[in-house]
């Protein structure tokens, strides 16, 4: 069984525990669950942001443990005020160590769009997502069907929430429904959980030209996020770079001001050639 496979079975299981703990008449009685949610795809695009996804997550199946004991409402107050467009909190607690109370805590202490990264195959985990105070959901083409896809974007939209469509492979393309605005290409392959940019250079050509495209996985510096957004890469998911740091958010905070430096570097370059 590949790590993938392994993580969809278990979050099944893990989601029909939290059915019977937590019916969905309980989760929409959320603070949160009425609330209007922030836009992922305007602040990916807004020229003052960053374009980064940045990311809360405690371990990895790749890495294993990466900051255990690191807090949510520290390192995600840190990420929103060193220029992050947007947030991304693991909840997937077996292989990630994160929990729907760490996107919750991350909620009170931020004004900036939140993914909630997880392994959706339930309807009911949108609707949690949505009680929790996720702006957005993650979904996996390579775990869903083509229907599932459609139905879950629809539950999701119907709830004020945004879809972060993720695909590894050229063939989950032609899953996605004709209406999604936000596509994700991850470079790690879910079997191997190896990385290549060169994977995602070759899915990115391929994808409509109107979407969003965020690039995840991969991305250790400045430099690579740069070359990515040459490749029309508008929106870039990081997280183990940053988690891996004993201060996270200063971590993010170094990040994006070299981005800037190299950006402004490479605009004067082209001025003056």
């Amino acid at each position: 069984m590949s790590i993938l496979n392994e993580i969809v079975t278990k979050r099944k299981i893990q989601v029909a525990e939290q059915k019977e703990l937590y019916p969905t008449k309980l989760l929409e009685r959320s603070i949160y669950f009425n609330s209007q949610p922030l836009s992922l795809k305007k602040y990916i695009l807004r020229p003052d942001l960053s374009g980064i996804i940045a990311e809360f997550k405690r371990k990895s199946p790749s890495m294993g443990i990466i900051n255990e004991y690191a807090k949510p409402d520290d390192v995600c107050l840190r990420y929103m005020q060193a220029g992050a467009s947007a947030l991304s909190v693991l909840t997937e607690s077996m292989f990630f160590g994160g929990s729907a109370m760490d996107l919750t805590i991350a909620r009170k202490f931020n004004f900036c769009p939140i993914l909630r990264k997880d392994f959706i195959v339930d309807e009911y985990q949108i609707i949690e997502a949505k009680s929790i105070g996720a702006d957005a959901i993650l979904l996996i083409a390579e775990i869903l069907s083509k229907k599932q896809l459609s139905n879950f974007a629809s539950l999701a939209k119907s709830l004020g929430m945004q879809v972060l469509f993720e695909i590894h492979e050229r063939q989950s393309i032609s899953k996605l429904p004709a209406d999604a605005e936000i596509i994700g290409i991850n470079s790690r392959n879910l079997k191997t959980f190896n990385v290549s940019v060169d994977h995602m250079e070759l899915l990115v050509q391929l994808t409509p030209k109107h979407v969003v495209k965020i690039a995840e996985s991969g991305i250790d510096s400045p430099e690579t996020l740069l070359t990515l957004k040459t490749m029309g890469f508008q929106g870039f998911l990081i997280g183990e770079r940053f988690m891996r740091e004993p201060n996270p958010g200063k971590a993010c905070e170094k990040f994006i001001s070299k981005v800037k430096e190299l950006s402004s570097s490479k605009t004067s370059s082209g001025l003056h050639d």
